[in-house]
C-alpha cells in the first residue's frame, strides 16, 4: 500500500547525521528483517509498507506464528468470553508487502549480518541490512521446585485455551467424586485455583474466571461457583500496583467481596501435582497453578553479547542499538529511555514499561526511523506520555486510569473495552470481538470443553518455546 510520494530527507540521529542506506552489495534493495510479530514488529512493518516505495526495501518478518496475538484479551479467551481466533490478527492479510518467514531465530551474527531461523527440522539463514529485534517477552520464572512442571502461564493462545478446558475438566471431575474421605480430599484439590501474580494477568484471570463460573454453574449437579476456592498470591504489597493505590485498593475490595483469598507479600516455595507450599508456610491442596509473575525479555537478547539493563537490550532514544550497525530494538525486549519522564535524583532516566501501549507506539517510531535510515523522512527519538492503564474484573467491574483520571465500575468498563477495540489493529477483529461481547450479554455463556491442547504442550517451556535457548530461570 502506498500513499502520496514521500519526500526524501537525510536521516538525523540524536548523535549526528547519517546518509540514507544504499542498495546492498548484491544489488538488491536493502533488506529489513524484523524478528517478532508482536505489537512493535507489526506496527513497524505496517508503517514501512505504507510509507516506503515498493522498490525501496525488502521487508521480511520472522515470527513463530502467522498472526499478531492481542494478548491483553487472553483472560477473556481463557474464560470463553472471546473466541481465540478473534484476538489473532492475520499477518499475511494485514501486511501484504511483507515476506513472512515462520520460525524462531536461534542465532544472530552481528558481524556477518545474518540470522539463523529454525522451524521444526528446517533451518534457514537470512542476510539483513537492518535487523529489528522485537522478540517480546516470556513469563518470568524463578528457581522454585516444581513450578516449571506444574505451573501454567497465560501468555499464548495455547495456554489460554488449555486453562479454560482445564478448569472445566477439574470441576467436572470434582462433581463426580464419591462422598468418601478420599473423594472429598480430591474434590477440594480440584476445586482450588491458585494464581501467582497480582498484576494484570493474575488479577484479570482470577476476577473474570470467578465471574464466568457463576454464570455456568448449572452445568454441574453437585457443584456451585461458590464451592471453588480462589487464591491470588503476590510478593508485592498491593494488587495492580501499576494503577496506583486508589484503584489497586478498589480491585482488592472487589476480589475479596467475591470471596477471593488474596495473599500479598507471599510467593510459592514449592509445587507438586496436588499441592503447593507458600513462603508463609501454608500448604494448599490444588491441581491448578496459574503463573503470571511478570515478564522478562526473550532469552534471545541475552546471547547477543550487547549491553543489557534488567535483562533488556539497551537502545538509544531513536531505538537503534549502540555499537551494532543496522541493529534496532523495541518492545518488551528493549530498555528504551523514557523521555516523557523526568530524570531521577541520581541523573538516571527510567526505561519505558513493558506494556502493549509502549510496544505499539515504539513500533511506529521504529518504522519512521528505519525509513529515515533508508532516506525517506526524518528520524525522531521515541517519546510517549502514559495514556493510562485499565483492567477488566468481569461483569460490570473494572478499573481504569485514562489520562490520569481514576475510574471504577461501569465507566471503567466502557473505557477498558473501548480501548481494546481501538488498539486491535484490524477492523475484522474489532467487529468479531465486539460481537463476542454482545453475544455473551444476550446469549447463555459458552461452557463447552474442547480439549484440543495437550497438557504437555501447555507447559511454560513448551508453550513459550524457551527450551531452545536453554535455562530461563
Amino acid at each position: 500500500m502506498t500513499g502520496s510520494p514521500v519526500r526524501r530527507r537525510p536521516f538525523l540521529r540524536s548523535l549526528g547525521r547519517r546518509e540514507g542506506t544504499a542498495a546492498s552489495p548484491s544489488g538488491r534493495p536493502p533488506r529489513v528483517v524484523v524478528v517478532g510479530g508482536g505489537f512493535a514488529g507489526f506496527h513497524a512493518l505496517r508503517y514501512l509498507q505504507r510509507h516506503l516505495p515498493r522498490d525501496a526495501a525488502d521487508l521480511v518478518l520472522v515470527s513463530p506464528n502467522d498472526y499478531l496475538l492481542y494478548s491483553p484479551l487472553l483472560p477473556e479467551v481463557a474464560t470463553g468470553v472471546v473466541e481465540a481466533r478473534h484476538v489473532a490478527v492475520s499477518l499475511r492479510r494485514t501486511l501484504p508487502r511483507v515476506r513472512l518467514v515462520l520460525g524462531r531465530v536461534t542465532d544472530v551474527d552481528l558481524t556477518g549480518h545474518r540470522i539463523t531461523v529454525q522451524r521444526a527440522d528446517m533451518v534457514q539463514r537470512l542476510d539483513w541490512d537492518h535487523l529489528v529485534l522485537v522478540p517480546g517477552s516470556i513469563t518470568r520464572q524463578f528457581e522454585i521446585p516444581g513450578v516449571p512442571e506444574h505451573a501454567r502461564g497465560l501468555k499464548t493462545l495455547v495456554e489460554a485455551v488449555y486453562l479454560r478446558d482445564h478448569l472445566l475438566e477439574q470441576l467436572d471431575l470434582a462433581d463426580a467424586q464419591p462422598d468418601t474421605e478420599e473423594g472429598r480430599a480430591a474434590r477440594a484439590e480440584m476445586l482450588t485455583v491458585v494464581a501467582v501474580g497480582a498484576g494484570y494477568t493474575g488479577t484479570e484471570f482470577v476476577a473474570q474466571a470467578q465471574r464466568w463460573l457463576t454464570r455456568i454453574e448449572r452445568r454441574w449437579d453437585r457443584t456451585r461457583a461458590q464451592d471453588v476456592r480462589w487464591v491470588l498470591v503476590d510478593v508485592a504489597p498491593a494488587v495492580l500496583p501499576e494503577l496506583g493505590p486508589r484503584l489497586g485498593e478498589h480491585a482488592l475490595r472487589v476480589l475479596r467481596d467475591r470471596g477471593v483469598d488474596v495473599r500479598l507479600r507471599t510467593s510459592v516455595a514449592s509445587a507438586e501435582d496436588t499441592r503447593i507450599v507458600l513462603t508463609d508456610g501454608t500448604t494448599i491442596g490444588t491441581r491448578t497453578l496459574v503463573w503470571g509473575a511478570g515478564v522478562v525479555a526473550s532469552p534471545l537478547v541475552m546471547g547477543l553479547g550487547l549491553p543489557t539493563r534488567r535483562g533488556r537490550l539497551v537502545t538509544d532514544p531513536d531505538l537503534s542499538v549502540p555499537g551494532a550497525d543496522g541493529l534496532w530494538a523495541a518492545g518488551d525486549a528493549a530498555a528504551v529511555p523514557d523521555l516523557a519522564v523526568d530524570e531521577a535524583a541520581d541523573g538516571q532516566r527510567p526505561d519505558t514499561q513493558p506494556t502493549a501501549q509502549h510496544a505499539q507506539r515504539q513500533g511506529v517510531a521504529l518504522g519512521r526511523n528505519i525509513a529515515a535510515a533508508l532516506g525517506y523522512g526524518t528520524a525522531r527519538p521515541y517519546r510517549h506520555p502514559d495514556l493510562g492503564l485499565a483492567a477488566d474484573l468481569g461483569g460490570l467491574d473494572a478499573v481504569a486510569r485514562p489520562l490520569g483520571i481514576p475510574l471504577t465500575g461501569p465507566a471503567a468498563k466502557v473505557v477498558t473495552r473501548g480501548y481494546h477495540l481501538y488498539a486491535l489493529p484490524a477492523m475484522s477483529n474489532r467487529i468479531r470481538v465486539a460481537l463476542d461481547w454482545a453475544f455473551q450479554t444476550l446469549l447463555p455463556p459458552d461452557e463447552t470443553q474442547l480439549s484440543v491442547v495437550r497438557e504437555e504442550d501447555a507447559r511454560l517451556a513448551t508453550a513459550q518455546a524457551t527450551a531452545i535457548y536453554g535455562s530461563t530461570a
